[in-house]
């Protein structure tokens, strides 16, 4: 039998409850690895102020953030809570518990100025009631090596790194540069890297093995890298060997370019695959034979909940000009409505509460969905519906908010 509903305390967690925590959310993953030892590794790393549980005398929901900031459409960069290892035990699901949790943290998140709140979903039905939509659509690109060769000179300017902090430190830089520059693509925490490298012990998986090779310009400037692994594989005593790419970084089409045709000129390899890419890769058309490279696990990536409607929509531009004014049904309970006006035009771009009549009235999913502009909202407005007070609304909403270039995010967290 359950134990009864009764509504569980939800608060920040002390750093003498973590191991209680990790076995909460280790048990809904379905997993048991040390949680003695994942406690040891990651307190120096996680700030306590933005790790939130749930509490009925045990832990029996889990939650927690970290800071980071989103590339927009136009170059700018908002300040997100990055929302990550959401959990509530078997037992008391249905009672609201998530429900508490999230809106604990986007209250918080307000407080710390985070007009943004991101995450990947363990499961796509859940988190639309919680205001966020499918901002970034992420897919793996799988080459059958053996049926195509890159088009192009041979791969100039690539060598190995050695496994160390240098490298640590310079694959840190090079994604920086890159992230700034790419919309929907987020900061990541410095010990990304050295997790990425197996330069930090982490309990819950096993640790990385593999290699990192660098491009460099003709000024021997480094601008890209590759990170990947390998599954060594024979078949009839023929090579069939998987390369995993885990991460690709390129700065310039040539670096891109040159990282690419090292990858698929690798001995021994049948396969390559790469994960987190983006559907609109210019990878494809690089090969003689552009039906050897297949998108694989095409799905949602990263979901964007706006957190303050009017600093979000003003943050970021519009390729085209429109003035609309935007009645958002929140998620929240008890938060009701918001309404603002959004002007875009060549002389910058203008977004405030309003008493006006709406244009349109969308859901605060859906409004999260198309904010990069790679979702259009025609499409994220079906699942719960939408309302126009002026005729052609939806239509004119998803012109603006739609971008020429889609939005990527790699990082996954």
């Amino acid at each position: 039998m359950y134990p009864p509903a009764v509504p569980p305390e939800i608060r920040r967690v002390d750093p003498n409850e973590l191991p209680a925590w990790l076995e909460a959310i280790t048990t809904t993953f379905l997993d048991r690895p040390d949680v003695v030892a994942m406690t040891r590794q990651v307190t120096e790393h996680w700030d306590f102020q933005r790790v939130w549980g749930a509490f009925d005398g045990r832990v029996v929901g889990t939650l927690r953030t970290w800071a980071t900031e989103l590339t927009v459409p136009g170059g700018g960069h908002v300040p997100a809570s990055a929302v990550t290892a959401v959990t509530v035990l078997p037992t008391h699901r249905r009672r609201g518990v998530m429900r508490s949790m999230i809106g604990a943290e986007h209250d918080a998140a307000r407080d710390r100025g985070e007009i943004l709140g991101l995450l990947y979903a363990s499961e796509a039905p859940i988190y639309g009631r919680f205001g966020y939509g499918t901002g970034v659509t992420t897919c793996s690109w799988t080459i059958d090596r053996r049926s195509t060769a890159f088009q192009g000179p041979p791969a100039s300017g690539v060598d190995f790194a050695p496994i160390n902090v240098e490298t640590r430190d310079l694959m840190r830089d090079l994604y920086d540069r890159h992230r700034l520059a790419q919309v929907g693509e987020i900061r990541r925490r410095d010990f990304t890297f050295g997790l990425d490298l197996a330069l930090i012990e982490f309990a819950w998986e096993p640790p990385w093995k593999g290699w990192v090779i660098v491009h460099r310009d003709a000024a021997g400037q480094p601008d890209g890298y590759a990170r990947y692994s390998a599954e060594a594989k024979w078949e009839e005593r023929q090579p069939r060997s998987v390369l995993n790419v885990q991460d690709l970084v390129a700065l310039t089409d040539e670096a891109y370019d040159a990282l690419w045709t090292f990858l698929i000129e690798v001995d021994l390899v049948a396969t390559v695959k790469a994960e987190r890419r983006s559907l609109d890769e210019r990878i494809p058309w690089r090969l003689t034979n552009r039906r050897a490279a297949k998108p694989t696990e095409i799905g949602d990536g990263l979901w964007v909940a706006l957190l303050d409607i009017p600093r979000a929509l003003e943050a970021r531009t519009y390729e085209r000009a429109g003035d609309l004014v935007l009645e958002v049904i929140d998620a929240e309970p008890g938060s009701g409505r918001t309404r603002v006006r959004l002007e875009a035009g060549s002389d910058g771009v203008r977004c405030a509460p309003t008493t006006a009549d709406p244009d349109l009235m969308v859901h605060a999913d859906a409004l999260g969905a198309a904010y990069l502009g790679g979702t259009p909202l025609r499409h994220a407005v079906l699942a719960r519906g939408y309302d126009e007070g002026r005729p052609g609304a939806l239509v004119a909403a998803d012109a603006l908010f739609r971008t020429l270039d889609e939005p990527r995010c790699m990082t996954f967290f």
